[in-house]
């Protein structure tokens, strides 16, 4: 079955007794018992509820996994995933990393005996010299927030299984209808739920996909101990998003493919940084003084953290996304004070285009009268 027909069809035929051809919302905490050592399969929210299983099943069979796991949100899934490991294991991260990942890794999972580096995994040869004695997994981000850098998840997959380390893989930006980690053979694939695969800027969620019994056996313990798992309500929804995923791709990547010429041929823009599919783009303008007029100005776009949904938002990492990162450390990898970082949504083109043109222009007026040019 082709991957918009498996998307939309989600839920459907999954309600034997009424026939629902959209999965209802189960809030019920507690399942009865039929009798003493009996189940019917679900005994407490926590550890599974039947909308959130219908979304889990799902997600696992689109990225071509064994198990899915719905998290209160992505930092959830991640903070989950990091419970696989002990302290002194040693994980090599993606150079250009998520501020909030990051942020755990760094004044989270460091507390707990954890190490990490950082390195440019777009090329193997990188990775392959970081591994040490201690090195126990390899988490990518890819493309990279927000330097839209990609890696070889094949390539770096199967050097992480030479050397016996797990594979995970951020697949947030692109979404399962681009790319497919686990297919590629990488371990674990998990999402920010919350930006394309839910799409409307309206829930909070996480989701992880594995491959194996054993490490599914272990997340699925983790998940349930730990239990920061979806609500029935924000599974429902997320379950409502995913349907549509198809479609939204298709025309986030059409608008953002118009978006990049328009911004590659604009005077005040210097670099342009896009991966060729999905609708994630950054750039530069030729000086910070520029950006406060920017986002001021703009009338369609809306100046806002997040990403993936159908309305396009603008943000400015140094001081949204990644201002947890010390400086130095943000700006070595090219997170300076004049990128921007734009989700574009569905809206149309044209109007996004003029949306950004004459918030440019607006930008550059202010800018030049405070500088007295």
């Amino acid at each position: 079955m082709e991957l918009e027909t498996t998307l939309a069809q989600i839920g459907n035929r999954k309600q034997k007794d009424t026939g629902a051809i959209s999965f209802p919302v189960t809030f019920s905490t507690a399942f009865l018992h039929p009798a003493l050592g009996e189940s019917t399969g679900f005994d407490y929210i926590r550890t599974k509820n039947p909308t959130r299983t219908v979304l889990e099943e799902a997600i696992a069979e689109i990225e071509g996994g064994d198990r899915g796991f719905a998290m209160s949100s992505g930092m959830a899934a991640i903070h989950v995933i990091m419970g696989l490991f002990k302290p002194g294991d040693h994980i090599i991260a993606s150079l250009d990393l998520y501020g909030g990942t990051y942020r755990l890794f760094e004044q989270v999972w460091k507390d707990y005996g954890l190490t990490f580096s950082y390195v440019n995994l777009r090329e193997a040869s990188d990775l392959q010299e970081a591994i040490t004695d201690q090195t126990a997994a390899v988490f990518i981000e890819t493309p990279t927030n927000p330097m839209m850098i990609t890696a070889d998840i094949a390539g770096l997959s199967q050097i992480a299984k030479e050397h016996g380390l797990l594979t995970i893989v951020d697949n947030t930006f692109l979404s399962p209808y681009y790319q497919k980690p686990l297919l590629l053979g990488a371990d674990i694939s998990f999402h920010s739920a919350t930006k394309y695969l839910g799409g409307h800027n309206d829930v909070l969620a996480g989701l992880i996909v594995t491959k194996g019994q054993e490490l599914s056996d272990r997340l699925y313990f983790l998940q349930n101990s730990i239990g920061a798992v979806l609500g029935p309500m924000d599974s429902w929804l997320l379950i409502r998003g995913m349907k549509t995923l198809a479609l939204r791709m298709e025309r986030h990547t059409d608008n953002a493919r118009q978006i990049t010429s328009f911004l590659k041929e604009h005077p005040l823009v210097n670099d342009v940084l896009y991966a060729g599919q999905g609708g994630m783009i950054s750039f530069r303008v030729q000086d910070p003084g520029l950006v406060p007029g920017l986002l001021r100005n703009l009338k369609v776009i809306s100046f806002a953290e997040s990403l993936g949904g159908v309305e396009s938002l603008l943000t400015y990492p140094a001081v949204q996304t990644h201002a947890d990162i010390p400086k130095e450390v943000r700006e070595a990898v090219g997170v300076c004070d004049r990128l921007l970082r734009f989700s574009v949504g569905i809206e149309h083109a044209a109007d996004l285009i003029a949306d950004l043109q004459q918030a440019l222009h607006a930008a550059e007026i202010e800018w030049r009268q405070g500088e007295g040019v």
